[in-house]
């Protein structure tokens, strides 16, 4: 996403008329929400980097975005002609996990007629079903082949330019779009409503290396089986590890002040990553503190959360699982 707004606003920077009419800010929602990039004209816009952290608040994040509307959209009156009316993209690759209802309801009671809202599911874990609840123009992309995201980049600058010459001439009626290339995004349908707060569809985990004492997040992805014996066939759910990346101390500020109590069980879990600091095999070790560190095998290791001196051993009895924390998603 860092690159891809790079790419739009390069592209942008290429055509005169744009150049002389849009303006972008970002807000950015994780467990919190925050402007990352105050409204300002393409010239002066520099792509900031984006933060990740446990949690989609959406009801923080629109807040946060009809705040930033109040402060920096300039209204016309009779003395003055204001600003054309803003056009919203929000992207989003989750569920939301704090309860947005009351946002909602106060977007679409005020707001929904002072700003275009597009709103885009990013992968098959988006919830598509709170987005329908904003806007009639909810948009799915799923990447899966290698030059997919630069055609969705190519779309989004293709849109903007559109509605940067299109928006002045008429203050109602849709906003037009860039043509969906539909090998690529489409028109989202509608599916039921969900009501979640910890992502079921993946499970996100913090640790942190113990030598080099930095934070690192483990990513599994629920993956469905079906279960058959001669009595009996279900559908049994597991998480597969999908990756282990290093962020940084950002990251917990980033996410919800309130510690989440949701476990998930290691059972459920299949993978274990290496350390993406030190090279450590695992790094899926349980201090009695509850938190997670890598280790290079059995014996003592410091515990980078609580410093305490903590003693792992193999284990020779099948493994019948433990409960770890999980982030929001």
């Amino acid at each position: 996403m860092e690159d891809g707004l790079g790419m739009i606003v390069r592209s942008l920077r290429q055509d005169p008329h744009a150049l002389e009419t849009v303006h972008i800010s970002v807000v950015a929602f994780a467990g919190i929400a925050r402007t990352i990039a105050p409204l300002m004209d393409l010239v002066s816009f520099y792509p900031p980097k984006l933060p990740i952290g446990s949690g989609t608040s959406l009801g923080a994040g629109l807040n946060a975005l009809m705040a930033e509307i109040d402060r920096t959209v300039v209204r016309t009156t009779a003395d003055r002609k204001g600003d054309w009316k803003p056009i919203v993209y929000l992207f989003t690759d989750g569920k939301p996990t704090d309860v947005a209802d009351a946002a909602i309801e106060r977007w679409q009671r005020t707001y929904a007629r002072k700003a275009h809202l597009i709103a885009v599911g990013l992968g098959r874990y988006a919830d598509l079903a709170v987005l329908r609840r904003l806007t009639e123009t909810v948009l799915l992309f799923e990447d899966s082949r290698e030059d997919d995201f630069a055609k969705f980049v190519k779309w989004v600058t293709a849109s903007v330019t559109s509605q940067s010459r299109s928006v002045g001439d008429s203050e109602s009626g849709a906003v037009p779009i860039a043509v969906l290339d539909e090998s690529i995004l489409s028109l989202a349908k509608t599916p039921a409503a969900q009501s979640i707060i910890g992502d079921r569809d993946c499970v996100v985990i913090v640790g942190r290396c113990q030598r080099a004492r930095k934070p690192y997040l483990m990513k599994f992805d629920r993956v469905s089986q079906q279960v058959e014996t001669r009595d009996f066939a279900l559908q049994a759910n597991r998480y597969d590890l999908t990756g282990c990346h290093p962020i940084d101390e950002s990251y917990f500020e980033w996410s919800a002040p309130a510690r989440s109590n949701l476990t998930v069980n290691t059972s459920d879990l299949f993978g274990i990553p290496g350390c993406p600091y030190c090279g450590n095999p695992s790094a899926f070790a349980q201090c009695g503190c509850g938190n997670l560190m890598c280790v290079s095998g059995p014996g003592e290791a410091v515990c980078p959360w609580c410093e305490k001196t903590v003693n792992f051993y193999a284990s020779t009895q099948e493994d019948e699982g433990f409960d770890v924390r999980r982030g929001r998603g």
